[in-house]
């Protein structure tokens, strides 16, 4: 079992500080940040990361005491609030998903109702409302036999346009060996996969005056990732799409001292039960996950993605509503202009419009119509 306070054994993430090789990927360079290029104008952009919460969902969330997710005080949802707020932010259409703690705060058929209930009402914007709308699934973990049966209906009935799952789901990170049966039904059906942190349990992380959304909700994606490359997820099931939230979280800075691991002494430490990476291997595998911009938009986040993949696995998200107060409060209807401070309109296009379509062939057909 691979967990918060076991992640690789605990002995090489106390050692990682000691690597010092360095190895040359050929990706593209990041574009130098100069000063601010103009964005493109108009409704184009294609929101991979935003929130949605029916009624009853938040509802749930309120009676069981979710007044705060992650920090940030749960928030109200309606299709015309998010209509609403694309309009005014030039964005076409969102790909919906719910956000931490998903529906892992209930149990049993509670669960299974809520993931089925939550779904549902996705499928049914994308009748009133078809080229505003898209949805990834959320399924009822950990519940694994209950999640590929919500997998399976939401894609193959539902027609969603993939799933999220959460960075970890009771101390347990995806690369879990018990969440093997749900990666084999993902990858026979080449899903798109949204990996979005989850919060931390209060036992076991930093008694910190910050949100959670601020910093730990970077380093769980991380940890996911980590766990997923390491167990050898991300090479047994080469169809699924992984998006990681956030840029990534903190993987692209990283991504060096995670390679050199298992090549230095370090390796003689590698846990038994775990393959151990090559330096290539694993700057082969991050440059294969996708991200999005959402709360990461500046030259700074972008160029480190871009040292360690290409830009067309780059898409915009916004992560609204759980952003709106982060948002220009200016009147300025770009939602994110720091992204002009490392593309020019043509790459800005790329990533905020012509990459998530790519990559969502469903909502790119209701949006073309």
């Amino acid at each position: 079992m691979f967990n918060r306070r076991r992640v690789l054994g605990g002995v090489v993430a106390g050692a990682l500080g000691a690597a010092a090789t360095t190895a040359a990927l050929p990706i593209e360079p990041a574009v130098p940040a100069h000063a601010q290029q103009p964005a493109p104008t108009g409704t184009y952009r294609i929101d991979v990361h935003a929130h949605f919460l029916p009624p009853d969902y938040r509802a749930a969330l309120l009676e069981h005491g979710h007044l705060t997710i992650g920090g940030y005080p749960t928030p109200d949802w309606s299709p015309e609030a998010a209509i609403g707020f694309m309009d005014f932010y030039g964005i076409q259409a969102q790909a919906l998903s719910v956000s931490d703690p998903g529906v892992s705060f209930l149990s049993g058929k509670e669960a299974n109702d809520m993931a089925r209930y939550c779904n549902t009402y996705a499928a049914g914007l994308f009748k009133s409302n078809p080229t505003r709308f898209g949805a990834f699934a959320v399924l009822p973990m950990p519940d694994i036999l209950a999640s590929i049966e919500e997998a399976i209906y939401a894609l193959d009935v539902l027609r969603l346009d993939g799933v999220i799952l959460l960075s970890a789901y009771n101390g347990v990170y995806l690369g879990d060996p018990r969440f093997e049966p749900l990666m084999v039904a993902l990858d026979q059906r080449k899903a798109y996969v949204f990996v979005h942190p989850a919060a931390i349990p209060d036992n076991a992380k930093p008694q910190l005056p910050l949100p959670d959304f601020l910093e730990e909700f970077t380093f769980d994606t991380t940890r996911a990732a980590t766990m997923m490359m390491v167990t050898g997820v991300t090479q047994r099931y080469p169809n699924i799409r992984f998006q990681l939230a956030h840029a990534g979280g903190t993987l692209p800075f990283l991504s060096h001292r995670i390679s050199v691991a298992s090549q230095t002494v370090l390796g003689q430490l590698w846990p038994e039960n775990l393959p151990k990476p090559s330096v290539l291997d694993i700057q082969h595998q991050i440059s294969n996950f996708y991200v999005d911009t959402a709360l990461s938009g500046s030259a700074a986040a972008m160029a480190s993605v871009l040292a360690v993949m290409s830009r067309d696995h780059i898409s915009f998200g916004s992560d609204w509503p759980f952003s709106a107060l982060t948002l220009p409060q200016s009147g300025n209807p770009d939602p994110a202009p720091g992204l002009s401070e490392i593309f020019d309109a043509d790459q800005r296009w790329e990533v905020e419009r012509i990459n998530p379509l790519r990559q969502l062939p469903r909502l790119a057909a209701a949006v073309a119509s």
